[in-house]
């Protein structure tokens, strides 16, 4: 059943070689690639007026500096990242760049802080896309958490599915959205010019507002730059793109880039014009689609259109956090199931633990993840400002030909990118320091991590243990409860392949014991049973000691042990809990001492 289930949501398995077939054109690339840095349009200029509210709607002219501020760190980006794709065309984006350049705690920084962002990514997008739902239907409101948590459960299968058959079905619902916010955009800049938008709402570009600081300028640029996440995504998966990937890559981040600063700027400039202020209960983009359009069939468009978008910005970070974890499994800094491709040729670990994570994450924070988008944007700006460095240092280092506007390019990316960072951590640190503390956290989980790895190759490896002991027999076990058939069988099984079989048989009276040898004696004469008697009503413990002992004196004789379980294995799986307790006690035991091999002789019941 559970199998049927799989193969219906998730669809029947695809041969390695299809691998090819899962390639991205530079289409179905920017709508599964961008959609987290083109939906942050949808909350970008908000979060510009929400610091900008507390001086009333006199000080929104500022956000239109404000917002040609993030148009020329967005431009810094783009430049940026697109020569880090033609410089590392295998992908891994600012986890690479920062190890191979800057070094290992560099890398593991950035990897780290990314793999968090790509959590916060789809916590954020998803509760986003949730606040657009129910600004359209209020009555909504209280199942805010359980409308997030389905859509995350919807995306994470979608993905599992695979990465052609995803974009494939998210290209429209992105593309839509680009389509609705040029309609939405066009048509307001139309009636501004032609004088059928209200001139008196908004106050006058330049208009002097008192109490506001550098401080607060500063604090609102910051909230706006989280306008620019998810711009990093693409240099993380070049290796989804068609040939030559490198090149589409670089193309598609182009795109991204123009469609991104149209539609946040246009965003902004209907702001300001028609005085929107942010409110708790109804979006800036659903406020100013209500006033070019009124709450017709194009208003409720534009709120589909835009909460699709703000759901599907998720699927950004499900595109490049299994790309990131495997590149990080490949260096043995996450656990090895990372490296495995599901049977949609994705790397379904990876997508089911974001999932897992951002649902958490939504409960935790009951879908109001407001409060996270500081932290959110903090996550994206280290890993940039490490990466833009990290590539300054790279062309200090090799000089190609043109490297030195290759570095200037990337210079300025690295003190812009350190400049926010800066701003944010001085304007929100009540809402950042946490990453202090758990990014330490994690590089040294990566640490450790790669240090069992390093401890297990070097105790594998053949050259540096030596020769080892050689076998010269097999010395079996065989506990058991009485004379049974999966007894007989285990004895039979173990004569096959032991020297020396034991049968071990432990009593809780003296009458038991003397009974149990004469029945032995009658039935298997010629295997030595031994009955060990425990006044402490103990099965597995008097084991143990008989184990132990035998164990030693083999290891004298150059034999190994093997203890040979016997099993049942009922029809039905709740029966389960009416057998096997000691079996199951004696296994967990024995598999941690060395020398004993343990197995188990199966018995199944009919009925």
């Amino acid at each position: 059943m559970m199998s049927s289930l799989k193969r219906f949501l998730i669809g029947k398995p695809l041969k390695s070689t299809e691998l090819g077939e899962q390639k991205l054109n530079k289409l179905k690339a920017l709508a599964i690639l961008s959609s987290d840095a083109l939906s942050s349009v949808a909350y970008g200029t908000e979060q510009i007026l929400i610091v900008l509210v507390a001086f009333g709607t006199i000080a929104f002219w500022y956000s239109l500096p404000i917002a040609l501020g993030v148009l020329i760190l967005l431009i810094a980006l783009i430049l940026s990242y697109r020569q880090i794709i033609y410089s590392y065309p295998k992908g891994g984006g600012a986890y690479v760049v920062s190890k191979s350049n800057l070094g290992e705690n560099a890398g593991l920084i950035a990897g780290g802080s990314l793999l968090v962002d790509y959590i916060l990514t789809v916590a954020v997008s998803v509760s986003a896309g949730t606040d657009a739902i129910t600004s359209a239907f209020p009555a909504l409101h209280d199942y805010t958490v359980i409308i997030a948590i389905v859509l995350v459960i919807c995306i994470t299968i979608l993905n599992l599915r695979g990465l052609t058959e995803s974009a494939s079905v998210l290209a429209y619902p992105v593309y839509l959205f680009v389509l609705a916010l040029i309609v939405l955009i066009a048509v307001g800049l139309f009636k501004i010019v032609t004088g059928h938008a209200p001139a008196s709402g908004h106050a006058p570009i330049g208009t002097a507002v008192s109490g506001v600081t550098l401080f607060l300028l500063l604090r609102a640029f910051s909230s706006g730059c989280s306008a620019l996440t998810g711009v990093e995504a693409i240099s993380n998966a070049i290796p989804n793109f068609k040939d030559p990937a490198p090149k589409n890559a670089a193309m598609t981040l182009i795109m991204m880039g123009g469609i991104l600063a149209v539609l946040f700027s246009g965003i902004t400039i209907l702001a300001y014009w028609y005085a929107i202020t942010p409110k708790l209960e109804e979006t800036v983009v659903s406020q100013i689609a209500s006033e070019i359009f009124g709450r017709n069939f194009m208003y409720y468009f534009i709120q589909g259109t835009t909460a699709l978008i703000l759901v599907l910005a998720a699927n950004t970070g499900f595109s490049a956090f299994p790309l990131l974890a495997y590149n990080l499994a490949a260096d043995k800094y996450m656990p090895r199931m990372y490296l495995m491709r599901g049977d949609r040729l994705g790397y379904s670990n990876g997508i089911i633990t974001l999932g897992l994570g951002s649902i958490v994450l939504i409960i935790a924070f009951k879908g109001q993840t407001e409060q996270l988008i500081p932290l959110y944007a903090v996550g994206v700006f280290i890993p940039f400002t490490l990466s833009q460095t990290g590539m300054t240092l790279k062309w200090l280092r090799e000089k190609p030909a043109g490297w030195v506007a290759k570095m200037i390019t990337n210079l300025l990316g690295a003190i812009i990118t350190f400049t926010v960072l800066s701003i944010l951590f001085l304007t929100k640190f009540g809402q950042v320091w946490s990453i202090l503390i758990f990014l330490p956290i994690i590089v040294f989980i990566f640490r450790r991590i790669r240090k069992h790895y390093d401890d297990v190759g070097e105790q594998l490896r053949i050259d540096t243990i030596g020769k080892t002991t050689e076998i010269e027999g097999n010395v079996v076990i065989v506990p058991i409860a009485g004379i049974t058939r999966v007894v007989e069988q285990s004895i039979e099984y173990a004569e096959s392949i032991g020297d020396r079989v034991f049968a071990v048989y432990v009593a809780f009276d003296r009458e038991d014991e003397l009974r149990m040898k004469k029945k032995w004696e009658q039935w298997k004469p010629n295997i030595r049973l031994i009955t060990v008697f425990t006044a402490y009503r103990s099965l597995t413990r008097p084991l143990f000691k008989l184990i132990d002992t035998i164990d030693a004196k083999a290891k004298e004789n150059h034999h190994t042990v093997t203890v040979l379980i016997p099993q049942f294995i009922p029809k039905k799986n709740w029966h389960n809990i009416l057998h096997n307790q000691s079996s199951f006690l004696l296994r967990t035991y024995l598999l941690h001492k060395k020398n004993v091999v343990v197995a188990t002789v199966p018995y199944h019941f009919w009925k």
